[in-house]
């Protein structure tokens, strides 16, 4: 592991998987409450089809020295401000020759697009898995209602406890409440409106350039189709690709939100040829 600091002095770490020093390196950022280490499979198998990888705690969680708490705050702000800049300039001073893709699951792809609107000569290109805009209309009825009110219920708890209890009730693990607060908003308005960010990330979004791979697998309740559409509707001018796993295309079963993980082999092999051909066409 590789110990980072971000600069308003929180610390972290970072895990690289090595294939040959030239080699993209796709840097792996996780969904809600979850840990870097789940994304080792995932990162082999990067690896196996030719690819360096790196995985990332979100703040809050694994080797980050945050502690999510009553007395512990943050958003998707601090995270964008903070934290992606330092895990990104550490991949490329640890991959120097080496073109840099961001590779996000659920919450992870949401800020990956975010940072990448914000600092796009920083990547080369994203890749979205099972990531969305958490936007309730995203989903068909009765589904988008549960949408609705399970966003808004977070949010509540969270503002009455000081942070969402989530590995408690068995979602989410345990948030920051103000990442709660940014996310149930996204949830509400379909709008990336953060707290505490003097950035219009809709219009920055508009300007995204940067190639995208946005994969949806079926059977994901946490992000259909159309909610990653959704998201993707944001940048219309980046060039998408757009994959929608079907059902038993790349495992009988286990393929859901998290499942597709442990069956990734597929996945990654249909990353690298598409990072291949992105490496291959001009920086727009």
């Amino acid at each position: 592991m590789q110990p980072i600091q971000m600069a308003d002095g929180t610390r972290s770490a970072l895990t690289a998987f090595r294939t040959q020093a030239t080699a993209p390196v796709i840097v792996c950022m996780p969904a809600m409450g979850v840990r870097a280490a789940f994304y080792e499979p995932l990162a082999r198998n990067l690896c196996r089809n030719g690819l360096n990888a790196v995985t990332a705690d979100l703040r809050g969680l694994g080797a980050n020295s945050v502690k999510v708490g009553r007395n512990s705050d943050f958003g998707y702000h601090e995270m964008l401000a903070h934290d992606w800049p330092a895990i990104v300039a550490a991949v490329r001073k640890g991959f120097p020759r080496s073109r840099l893709f961001l590779l996000g699951h659920s919450l992870g792809g949401q800020l990956n697009v975010l940072y990448a609107s914000l600092f796009p000569e920083t990547v080369e290109g994203l890749v979205l898995v099972a990531s969305c805009s958490v936007f309730y209309q995203g989903w068909p009825f009765p589904a988008n209602l549960g949408i609705w009110l399970g966003t808004l219920s977070a949010r509540v708890l969270s503002a009455l406890l000081g942070y969402f209890p989530g590995r408690r009730i068995g979602f989410g693990g345990t948030a920051a409440r103000t990442v709660i607060r940014d996310w149930a908003r996204n949830a509400r308005t379909g709008r990336y409106d953060l707290t505490h960010s003097p950035h219009d990330f809709e219009a920055r979004l508009k300007q995204l350039r940067r190639p995208v791979l946005a994969v949806s697998i079926a059977g994901d309740g946490f992000a259909p189709p159309r909610a990653l559409d959704n998201l993707c509707r944001k940048f219309p001018g980046a060039p998408l690709v757009r994959w929608h796993v079907r059902p038993g295309e790349l495992a009988p079963d286990g393929m859901d939100h998290f499942g597709w993980v442990r069956h990734s082999a597929p996945i990654a092999e249909r990353v690298a040829d598409w990072v291949n051909g992105a490496v291959g066409a001009p920086n727009a």
